[in-house]
């Protein structure tokens, strides 16, 4: 996820997004237009959500490990996992674009490797785990991602895994970011069931410069797979819708979101300028009780 931008709290010291534009062309990662992008016809100048994070996959006792519950926290409901026909029908096989993983990754590509780490296998990653003391407030956001096989006409990828990671309410990075280093909240893996669904519970991201909101997610064949990233199969990023982010940044605990997030719509963020269409989730509920993010994912 190629973060930020100028703010001090985040990845300036890692050389920003255009160092992870390089990151992606070295990769071969860099799909779309990643030299348009170095070449400075996009403004980088301001918003950004997202996520870094995990944890191992050692404890796949997990669903619902560490966790202690924000005062914020949704309601039991919201918290179940969400069936899986309450997400939208797969209307084209469309494989979801690669994207940079970004400077906070945490798989061990760039620094710690939280996959290695007892307890990352869990639904709820708001809290730190396995010596972590912190659970980021904010809004409750429960993530829903369908994996579907496109090779086999989009059917469900039961039993791969998911790595999902994003910065808390105030933009920071567990285990990168200035006063979190020793923490690993708002992340964790999840196992795709039968019908290739996983589920996460978290809080809204934040809105930091450079960026528009989002949240990062790696795929892996198994969960048995999912401790490093060498093993991964995809990298991607979920992008959220912005009449959503504003009624989020609204409230307290997001000023500085509120501020960051009319810099970079989408149209100008250097991820997703080049089309979002199959990044964008769809999202249902309110800041009182939490929202729900929805996102087909075609591997």
């Amino acid at each position: 996820m190629q973060h930020h931008d100028t703010d001090p709290t985040h990845d300036d010291h890692h050389g920003g997004l255009e160092a992870d534009l390089r990151t992606m062309a070295a990769r071969g990662l860099g799909r779309r237009n990643v030299l348009r992008l170095l070449g400075g016809g996009v403004l980088f100048a301001a918003t950004g959500c997202a996520g870094d994070a995990a944890d191992t996959v050692a404890s796949a006792t997990s669903a619902g490990a560490g966790a202690a519950a924000t005062s914020a926290a949704p309601a039991t409901s919201a918290i179940a996992a969400i069936p899986s026909t309450t997400l939208s029908p797969v209307s084209a096989c469309t494989v979801i674009p690669t994207e940079t993983a970004g400077p906070f990754p945490g798989d061990g590509s760039n620094g710690p490797n939280a996959l290695a780490q007892s307890g990352i296998v869990r639904r709820d990653i708001r809290s730190s785990f396995g010596g972590g003391t912190m659970t980021p407030a904010g809004v409750p956001l429960t993530m829903v991602l369908r994996l579907v096989d496109t090779a086999k006409g989009c059917a469900a990828l039961a039993g791969a895994a998911v790595y999902a990671w994003h910065c808390d309410a105030d933009g920071r990075y567990s285990m990168y970011s200035a006063g979190v280093t020793g923490e690993n909240f708002l992340r964790g893996v999840q196992e795709a069931d039968a019908a290739g669904t996983v589920t996460f519970l978290t809080t809204f991201p934040g809105a930091y410069r450079g960026r528009y909101p989002h949240v990062h997610f790696e795929i892996y064949p198994s969960l048995a797979k999912a401790t490093t990233s060498a093993n991964k199969i995809a990298t991607s990023q979920l992008a959220l819708p912005e009449d959503t982010c504003n009624a989020v940044y609204a409230t307290a605990g997001y000023g500085a979101s509120a501020a960051n997030f009319p810099s970079t719509p989408l149209q100008r963020d250097g991820i997703f300028a080049d089309g979002w269409t199959t990044q964008l989730a769809t999202v249902a509920g309110n800041v009182k009780d939490g929202y729900t993010a929805t996102l087909i994912v075609g591997v």
